[in-house]
């Protein structure tokens, strides 16, 4: 959908929005006994405005994302843009060749402003029966209390229609609303007037907020930097906000046309035009059109569960782990789909904090990470039915091509890089570990890097089959393998005469030696890349000649086997287990997850794959929460249903003083240092993207169904919806493990095999056509 416009949203049908039941405030006393359980997510506490991190519930329309508080006494908003950052484009390497990595030179995602709403007679103390929800299958968080005998009730959403973040207070019994509003700035601003601020970051960016307050049955008048509201029966507050900032490197990534803080004001005013329900109509039609697309169900929780709000209900699963709540992992996975759509659309993409702050200081920077994080960030998108939302990572990397392939060849064969290419010669493009959104690079070189951008944009034309998102990114893989074929050394295997060719000196993320040669991560994820970018030439019938090439250099790439001392699959090309035994990454098993090289049908030597099991299981069972999503993805993928879903329970632990684990308001903490968590996104997509391997195993021409589904899950369930690589929809129930009814749709797929058991049966559609298959495995 190109127009999030109102009128875009209000022509689509009724039917076409979604299958889901809509919640009416009705419904909301039903909701609190567990119906709708999967798809609501319930409090009975605020959240503490000194760790809104942790206890903020999210709101975003996918370009600007808040944090709100909920607190009867003062509703505080924490106010993101995706575009938000400090620093440039970072071209000048430190002294040992790699990259500055500092908030004023490499930059950091930032927050872009506070919006207080003060109630000084709703004090928590002075309420009672509070509650709040947020409503997954509609994008809204409310929250209410009741105070002398009234009932007030708020609400807020983020529209992308209308690009506002609405804040509706409402009441019953005859309550009124007396208080103060406040705008601010987090960078020293000095705003003029309360309704609006706009001002420039030192790098050049321009930003601005605007607000937009108004009552009913009461007054609502401007003071300074302040807004007064009195005596009202219900009182609205719109708040919009951006930046100057343009996914275009010849324009130094600036509109200058732009005046963000008169765009906000513009977008506040209109909002104001239509009343709140027509917002909330437009809000929850446009979200409805991506949350409704996929549904399911892991089985039926207990009363005793259901009864229980949401922190008490992760805590009761810690403490009970032989007692599955499956309905709450359910509601975690829709969390997931609720956090992608509301955090990746039509700007940038998701990066370490996804769309959400509480202060201008992240760790890391909240930066792009491509050695596993920005990539797990969007592992779930077109698994979990939300193709849409990997648009902002594909249209990212295109952006930034132009910077990436000039930094590559001014700079990453300087003779400080210990990376740099033997060969003297450089080509196409690469990247640091870190990006940001200027083009630039923080911390060390990532030559494979390239690659497994590539191979991750790659796989979205595997879901969907789309011919012109093919076109769009192929100049980013011929790219790569422009830079790999300068790359590639070529050496004799030790005891043989058998001449194979080898990544020059690199580093496996993030352990072992910092300049070996032939790491199996890079020769993994360049075997991928070689492999997709002569599809890719071959569907869009390019570059014959080129793709030849590639195609030989890729039969001649050296691929890792068993070290005869440790029984692991090779990680640095020696039979010496050279890093961390227990290490976060799993970087030597990138053929087993992400890639798909390794696999236990036959297909792969048993020796590699029992290798590659060896390996994880030294890896350890218990991680931070993304290197547990991972490790969940790989068990799945060896069909290892229990330590998969073991990887599942562990991460939905309560995080308590900043360990690791699922935090009050669901965010996955990652313990930094003792006593010391941050909030850190991937492992909220890592997870659900996980659970949906659980269920099914895709790769183009082949469907597995239920391949690691776990006993927890296996009385009774059902999904429909489901996407699989190859071009396939999949709907599927099952009763005590075993499938009774599978629909497969194609959406540009032709001929798959579907299987289960050890049994298959192929199936061959022309696009939009599905057929049923009654009890595939009896």
């Amino acid at each position: 959908m190109t127009d999030p416009s109102r009128r875009t949203i209000l022509s689509l049908t009724t039917a076409a929005l979604t299958s889901l039941p809509l919640v009416t405030t009705a419904q909301e006393s039903a909701a609190a006994d567990g119906e709708f359980a999967p798809h609501r997510l319930w409090w009975r506490a605020p959240g503490d405005e000194g760790s809104l991190i942790e206890q903020g519930l999210p709101v975003g329309n996918g370009r600007t994302g808040a944090l709100a508080s909920n607190d009867p006494g003062r509703e505080l908003l924490l106010i993101t843009d995706a575009t938000m950052w400090t620093g440039g484009l970072n071209d000048t390497l430190d002294q040992d060749g790699q990259f500055p990595y500092g908030r004023t030179d490499f930059g950091s995602f930032t927050l872009l402003a506070r919006l207080a709403i003060d109630l000084p007679d709703h004090d928590l103390g002075a309420v009672s029966g509070y509650r709040r929800d947020l409503d997954l299958a509609q994008a809204l968080v409310t929250s209410s209390y009741i105070r002398s005998g009234v009932t007030y009730r708020r609400e807020i959403f983020a529209s992308r229609p209308d690009d506002v973040i609405v804040v509706h207070f409402t009441q019953s019994g005859g309550g009124r609303y007396t208080g103060t509003i406040t705008l601010t700035g987090t960078h020293g601003e000095t705003p003029t007037e309360a309704e609006s601020f706009g001002a420039a970051l030192p790098n050049g960016l321009r930003y601005g907020a605007a607000i937009k307050a108004y009552g009913s049955g009461g007054k609502v008048t401007v003071h300074g930097t302040r807004i007064d509201f009195a005596g009202c029966r219900e009182l609205t507050v719109l708040v919009s906000g951006g930046t100057d900032y343009a996914p275009d490197a010849t324009k130094d990534f600036r509109d200058p046309t732009l005046d963000p803080e008169q765009s906000a004001r513009t977008k506040v005013r209109d909002a104001a035009g239509a009343t709140v329900a027509a917002l909330r109509r437009t809000h929850i039609a446009d979200y409805r059109t991506l949350y409704g697309r996929l549904d399911l169900s892991l089985g039926t929780s207990t009363a005793a569960q259901r009864a229980l709000d949401t922190w008490e209900r992760l805590k009761a699963r810690a403490r009970d782990p032989e007692l599955p709540d499956p309905e709450l992992e359910a509601a975690y996975l829709q969390f997931g789909r609720y956090l992608m759509i509301s955090g990746s659309r039509d700007s940038l993409p998701l990066n370490l904090q996804g769309l959400w702050l509480d202060g201008n200081d992240p760790d890391w920077m909240g930066d792009y990470h491509t050695d596993i994080n920005v990539q797990m960030n969007y592992w779930l998108a077109d698994r979990a039915a939300l193709s849409p939302c990997f648009d902002a990572f594909t249209d990212y990397c295109l952006a930034q091509l132009p910077s990436w392939t000039e930094l590559t060849r001014r700079l990453f064969n300087d003779p400080r890089n210990r990376y740099r290419n033997s060969t003297g010669k450089v080509s196409g493009w690469t990247v640091a570990i870190s990006t940001n959104p200027y083009g630039g690079g923080g911390w060390w070189w990532h030559p494979a890097g390239n690659a497994w951008l590539c191979n991750s944009l790659y796989e979205h034309y595997e879901y969907t089959q789309s011919r012109a998102h093919l076109a769009k990114i192929y100049p980013l893989l011929k790219g790569a393998c422009e830079f790999w074929e300068t790359r590639l050394l070529t050496t004799t295997l030790p005891g043989t005469t058998k001449e194979v060719l080898v990544a020059d000196s690199d580093w496996s993320p993030e352990h072992g030696p910092l300049d070996a040669k032939g790491i199996t991560y890079a020769q993994e994820l360049v075997w991928a890349l070689f492999g997709n970018y002569a599809a890719a030439a071959a569907v869009l019938k390019r570059d014959a000649g080129y793709a030849d090439t590639i195609a030989g250099l890729r039969k001649r790439l050296h691929l890792p086997g068993v070290s005869a001392k440790t029984g692991w699959l090779e990680e640095w090309m020696s039979p010496d287990n050279l890093g961390e035994t227990t290490h976060r990454h799993l970087s030597g098993l990138v053929g087993l997850f992400p890639g798909d090289r390794i696999r236990p049908d036959g297909a792969t030597p048993k020796e590699i794959v029992d290798g590659a099991t060896a390996q994880l299981t030294a890896r350890g069972m218990n991680s931070f929460g993304w290197a547990n999503a991972w490790r969940a993805l790989c068990w799945a993928r060896l069909k290892d249903a229990e330590k998969a879903y073991q990887l599942i329970v562990t991460n939905l632990r309560p995080s308590s003083g900043g360990s690791n684990g699922t935090a009050f308001n669901l965010f996955d903490i990652y313990e930094v240092e003792r006593g010391r968590g941050i909030f850190q996104i991937d492992a909220n997509f890592g997870t659900p993207a996980a659970m949906l391997e659980m269920l099914l195993y895709s790769r183009p021409g082949h469907l597995e169904l239920l391949p690691a589904l776990p006993d927890a899950w296996a009385a009774s369930g059902s999904v429909t919806g489901l996407p699989a690589r190859g071009g396939f929809v999949v709907d599927l129930k099952w009763q005590a493990g075993v499938p009774t009814s599978v629909r497969i749709r194609s959406v540009g797929g032709r001929t798959t095999t579907v299987s289960y058991g050890g049994t298959s049966r192929t199936v061959s559609l022309a696009p939009g056509e599905s057929v049923t298959v009654k009890g595939p495995a009896r």
